[in-house]
């Protein structure tokens, strides 16, 4: 294919703005797959995506188009996710392309997550085509959204196009913008060989599957390859395109996407990011790949069968390959045993891999509550970095902690801003300032852009469901990290007959912490199984026990079969059964279930 007739484009919107069902419609009118293969959210190829319906992966595709003129074009789009916690796969499809195609929905306008993509795109110097989306609904207002575009982003007014996904309005527009606007992809195929490895993943059968865009150069079959930061070598099975399954093809030349098996059997042999060339005669100088995802939450994954845990780390290993952001390092818990201290990009992420792991790699699995990475400075003047709370030095140790704050953007009507701002500043979020997005119709219905700094502790597990909540599901959120802030903060730990449960321990503010230990004993004393003794579920700062709750024992009536007769007797058994449970309470353990972990979630409900 020449390059002049080559088209790298992705599709970024918010989450819900119709970005899969546009690519269907694009596959399905270039006639890309056959139609009686075409199935609803094509490129959403795991069962978790079709059943949240939401995009996880971002997914390449090759299309041929033939233009108006005759001239038949090659265009390779990458849909994306639309949710903030997957932001990191959007910004590293925005590095493969030249242009991206904005979707916004014409009922709800530009959202939260509509302009931090755009911000992206802008960022990476993209040519962008804006689409108003779901033109045909009954609530659609498609010349206010538009207005709202040009208004916003500063789009020609003439560019904005309108369309329906659903039904198949105006694609074909769409597709002629594509080729007009966003330019072809600039490289030397006579260069030596320089391809960005975007994605990969791993295939049982041929290896590494690394997803490659080719910058400059030629990839064929049976060359001799090296990864320029790993330093590995190998010779590729095969090389082929995505159309959406896996489609051998002789090359792949500058300018084009696809993949290329390597054979590779070690998971750490290849990372997204590195530069492919040739062994003999390759690039000097590497691609500038991408900056590392920052995880900003941390949670231990533990299997439920201890014999599990090797199986556990080598789908850790694989998983990560697929998903250059999670990070993941052993540890040891005395509760739990061994298993792994995780970080992710958000709780939505979390959740994801956890049910990854068990459904695609068969692992049950226990997750402690989840944490945010704070920095620490010890009265020694060292500087240490804290992701666990087992990991927090002692209270006389510690100089000064800092934790991570976000700049928080919020989308709502205006109807809803007083909520809003209640719910923010009850989560100790600062205000920074307040734009509105149109100014048309009643004052109510009026859209505002409000910005916050808040801490991510207090964003982490149920500010996302409040919001929806009190905007009745109108407001939407996007959030990025801004700096590291000083705070007053203490572990608090849970002694369960005594013993500290380290899965259990949380790090929370210290003027709510008598109050967090108070609801964690009280909803612990209701999750924990009653044994045949006492069990006392105690709360400590430092070596303060702030809050106490007892699990009552089961208890036998010894004096059942006594109808009468010396009361030394029943004094007897009752003493023997005091005995009893008082050795039991001694050498007894104490099973503490899954749900015990999530009730630390759960405080502030």
């Amino acid at each position: 294919m020449d390059q002049a007739h080559i088209r790298n484009f992705s599709i970024i919107a918010h989450i819900d703005h119709g970005k899969s069902t546009l690519a269907d419609r694009m596959i399905e009118l270039t006639g890309t797959v056959a139609a009686r293969a075409m199935q609803e959210q094509l490129l959403d190829q795991m069962d978790l995506e079709r059943e949240k319906g939401i995009t996880i992966k971002a997914q390449a595709v090759r299309l041929a188009y033939r233009a108006a003129d005759g001239a038949d074009y090659e265009l390779n789009l990458i849909d994306t996710p639309g949710h903030v916690d997957f932001a990191y796969e959007v910004s590293r499809a925005l590095a493969a392309c030249e242009g991206a195609v904005l979707v916004v929905d014409a009922t709800k306008g530009i959202q939260a997550q509509t302009l931090a993509n755009v911000y992206q795109a802008l960022d990476l110097d993209l040519a962008l085509v804006p689409v108003v989306n779901k033109v045909d609904m009954v609530a659609a207002e498609p010349e206010r959204v538009a207005q709202e575009i040009v208004d916003v982003i500063g789009v020609d007014p003439n560019e904005v196009l309108f369309a329906s996904a659903k039904s198949g309005q105006g694609i074909n527009d769409i597709l002629t913008a594509i080729v007009a606007q966003v330019p072809p992809p600039a490289g030397d195929p006579q260069a030596p060989l320089r391809a960005l490895v975007f994605d990969s993943k791993y295939d049982a059968y041929k290896g590494v599957l690394v997803y490659v865009r080719v910058v400059d150069g030629t990839i064929r079959a049976g060359q001799q390859l090296r990864l320029m930061q790993q330093g590995t070598r190998f010779e590729p099975l095969e090389v082929g395109c995505f159309r959406p399954q896996l489609e051998v093809v002789q090359a792949l030349t500058a300018g084009q996407v696809g993949y290329v098996a390597t054979g590779l059997k070690g998971v750490g042999d290849s990372r997204v990011g590195d530069t492919l060339t040739l062994e003999r005669g390759g690039a000097p100088e590497p691609l500038p790949g991408y900056r590392p995802a920052k995880a900003m939450v941390f949670a231990g994954l533990y299997p439920t069968d201890a014999d599990r845990y090797s199986d556990l780390r080598d789908a850790l290993e694989r998983l990560s390959l697929n998903d250059a952001s999670l990070q993941w390092q052993p540890e040891s818990s005395v509760a739990l045993g061994f298993g792994f201290r995780c970080g992710f990009l958000g709780l939505l992420h979390m959740e994801i891999i956890q049910e990854r792991l068990e459904r695609e790699f068969g692992v049950a699995l226990i997750a402690t509550a989840p944490s945010v990475e704070y920095e620490v400075t010890r009265t020694d003047g060292r500087e240490v970095v804290v992701d666990s709370p087992s990991e927090l030095p002692a209270p006389n140790e510690i100089a000064e902690v800092r934790e991570p704050w976000m700049r928080i953007t919020v989308t709502t009507p205006a109807r809803y801003l007083g909520a809003v701002m209640e719910l923010v500043q009850g989560r100790r979020g600062r205000f920074e300032k307040l734009e509105y997005l149109d100014r048309g119709g009643d004052e109510g219905d009026q859209r505002v852009m409000a910005e916050y700094l808040a801490p991510l502790s207090e964003i982490l597990v149920d500010f996302y469901d409040q919001l929806k909540s009190r905007s009745q599901g109108y407001a939407s959120l996007d959030y990025q990290f801004a700096d590291y802030l000083p705070a007053r903060v203490a572990r608090l730990d849970v002694m369960v007959n005594g013993d500290v449960v380290d899965a259990l321990s949380t790090i929370v503010p210290v003027d709510v912490a008598a109050a967090q230990g108070r609801k964690l004993t009280v909803a612990l004393r209701e999750l924990i199984p009653r044994q045949l003794f006492d069990v006392p579920i105690q709360a400590a700062i430092g070596g303060r026990i702030v809050a106490r709750e007892t699990v009552r024992a089961m208890r036998k009536n010894v004096l059942a079969k006594c109808y009468g007769g010396d009361v030394t007797r029943k004094r007897k058994l009752l003493e023997a059964q005091k005995a009893g449970k008082k050795r039991m309470k001694m050498v007894g353990s104490v099973e503490v279930p899954q749900e015990a972990f999530m009730a630390v979630l759960k405080l502030r409900e």
